[in-house]
């Protein structure tokens, strides 16, 4: 239900609608998803006023933006979606406003004319029912089955749901923030953030460092804190706020360790919202404060690498965020990279190649799903009217990730850290496209030896498809045992050896993903009855032993299976899980039976890519 205005309100949406319907078209430039002219005029400070009303789920908000026009252009233009515009003023004038058509992809394009020398915009608005970036939670849907819940999602063009922008990570804001809170919640930001709940429900955020406004991010809930040490903490619901800050209690030694690599962190305080099981990925790197899946918290830290990855991120993608979407491979390349760096001082050499080894699967998986000649196989994307969502995949990140890995090994560590180093620093707070990128690593890794650089197919590896033949796999020795034991098990169908018992969260899963398909019943029931892998708690190994059992109809694991997917929101488990039901007739009116029920637990973002998958012909 949307607010009750007042009438002079009414009147002016009324005038604003009709002024749409007469102006000319909204130009949409289909290269960067955005009605924006950032080119022509930057916004570059964020002032914004909201109140967070769970009943109605909307935000009632003003978001002031001060913008500079060096050419004089004569309109600025933003985008928003599914957002209801009250009021505009342009240095405290009242203006007409034109909105575009509301397309389902990209939302609408807000046209605001301007004369010269204004420099700030005012936009009363109230977000609506369809926006992509907001996911509401009931009490049932949290820990604590009391009080609602809030989170946002903005990345990569969900942003423009919460607050009209210029929604591209091309330019980089500042932001200040007051939000008003039901009373007995804790609104959180991705700025400088409150440890406690305020009495009346108002809190006050600075982002005085600038971020694309994909990094905008709030959550509001029944939250509590509890600090790890002087610079980082983790908040959550309280009934989870012990097992989560035991389970990453390893933070300050990560942040050391990705210190040591690439230089001082330069964000303040670095803290972990661990959110409610319907937050969609595994994390996001919301500046000082990484939203993460509580689908981590396993009890004995398997699973934290992915902190290792979001904290990463506090350089590659914070710090130096690619500009166009298209070149996401700079963002996440360079991050998964530099998370199994850190992974590697932390848990040792052993450990970390079998991180190396289970991201190379899973991009052999997407080459299959792709074909390893297609253009999504690049690094270098063409999003020409595509929607960026559309295009995200393991490539860009365990792709990119090799390929740095082999400039490493080539090029040897001392160097290579010191090309991160200057690349980190030379391009603190600006964006980066792979041109640019390419040019910096000739001249500070190369050194400008252009047939060092081509015998190591550097452009091979950005705008050929597939991976190029000088990658060398990682072959982990502890994967080697394992695979000698699942041999074993598929030739006698038992398990001898006790090395099971001190097996990781790695081993397991490479077991599970190397295991011929289908299993027999008899194979799959000793697997479950001697390893209890049909109520696993450790989200990975469960998703893969689902995985596992569907292919192989073993109907045991299906009431876990949907428990499993009734409670759990991280497209990573959910695609591949209703994937393999849908491979059959009968597993597809499974899966369809199960979304039904579950959908109402899962992001808007991930229900609509669910939906779909099962109904695809």
């Amino acid at each position: 239900m949307r607010t009750h205005f007042p009438l002079i309100l009414l009147v002016s949406a009324f005038i604003a609608c009709q002024s749409a319907s007469k102006a000319p078209a909204i130009p949409f430039n289909k290269y960067t998803s955005s009605y924006s002219n950032f080119d022509s005029v930057t916004c570059t400070k964020l002032d914004w006023t909201a109140k967070v009303d769970f009943e109605k789920k909307q935000i009632v908000a003003t978001a002031v933006w001060h913008f500079k026009n060096t050419t004089n252009a004569p309109t600025i233009r933003l985008d928003t979606y599914d957002l209801s515009i009250h009021k505009v003023l342009v240095n405290n004038r009242q203006v007409d406003f034109y909105l575009s058509q509301f397309n389902e992809e990209y939302g609408s394009g807000l046209s605001i004319p301007l004369i010269n020398g204004d420099s700030i915009l005012s936009i009363e608005y109230t977000t609506g029912s369809k926006a992509k970036a907001l996911q509401w939670l009931s009490p049932e849907q949290t820990a604590g089955k009391v009080k609602p819940y809030l989170f946002t999602q903005c990345e990569s063009i969900q942003a423009r749901s919460l607050v009209p922008c210029q929604d591209v990570p091309a330019i980089r804001i500042t932001y200040n923030a007051d939000v008003q809170v039901p009373v007995g919640m804790l609104a959180l930001m991705s700025a400088k953030n409150p440890i406690e709940k305020n009495p009346n429900g108002t809190y006050h955020f600075e982002m005085e460092l600038p971020v694309p406004t994909y990094l905008i991010a709030l959550a509001v809930g029944d939250i509590e804190y509890k600090a790890i040490d002087s610079r980082s903490g983790v908040y959550t619901e309280p009934s989870m706020l012990a097992k989560a800050a035991n389970e990453l209690s390893e933070i300050p030694q990560m942040m050391q360790a990705a210190e040591s690599i690439c230089g001082p962190y330069r964000w303040g305080k670095y803290d972990v919202l661990v959110a409610p099981p319907s937050f969609p990925i595994g994390g996001m790197e919301n500046p000082r404060l990484t939203f993460s899946t509580p689908t981590i918290i396993a009890g004995d830290k398997s699973l934290v690498s992915l902190i290792a990855h979001e904290m990463a991120h506090s350089w590659s993608g914070n710090l130096v965020t690619n500009a166009n979407w298209k070149d996401i491979w700079l963002n996440e390349g360079y991050t998964t990279y530099f998370e199994r760096r850190i992974m590697e001082k932390v848990a040792g050499k052993s450990y970390n190649d079998m991180l190396w080894e289970l991201g190379y699967q899973d991009l052999l998986s997407d080459f299959d799903t792709y074909g390893i000649t297609h253009a999504d196989t690049k690094l270098s994307l063409d999003l020409n009217g595509r929607n960026p969502e559309n295009a995200f995949s393991n490539i860009p990140y365990e792709k990119g990730a090799v390929f740095l890995k082999t400039l490493e090994e080539n090029c040897g560590r001392a160097k290579f850290d010191k090309y991160l180093n200057d690349y980190f620093n030379h391009y603190a707070f600006q964006s980066m496209n792979t041109e640019l990128a390419l040019k910096f690593m000739d001249q500070n890794l190369f050194n400008g030896d252009t047939l060092f650089r081509n015998k190591l197919k550097v452009r091979e590896w950005i705008y050929g498809p597939g991976l190029p033949d000088n990658f060398v796999p990682t072959n982990p020795s502890r994967f080697i045992a394992v695979d000698s034991v699942r041999n074993s098990f598929e030739k006698i169908g038992v398990i001898t050896t006790l090395e099971l018992k001190n097996w990781t969260t790695h081993e397991w899963l490479h077991f599970l993903r190397k295991l011929g398909r289908p299993q027999s019943l008899s194979s799959m029931t000793y697997l479950d009855q001697n390893f209890n892998l049909s109520k696993s708690q450790n989200s990975e190994i469960a998703a893969e032993w689902f995985k596992l059992s569907i292919s192989s109809n073993y109907a045991i694991a299906y009431p876990e299976l949907e428990k499993f997917l009734s409670k759990v929101g991280r497209k990573k488990f959910l695609e591949p899980l209703y994937g393999e039901m849908k491979k059959s007739k009968e597993n597809s009116a499974m899966a369809q039976r199960i979304f039904a029920a579950s959908k109402k637990n899962y992001h808007p973002l991930t229900a609509i890519k669910i939906e779909k998958l099962l109904n695809k012909k």
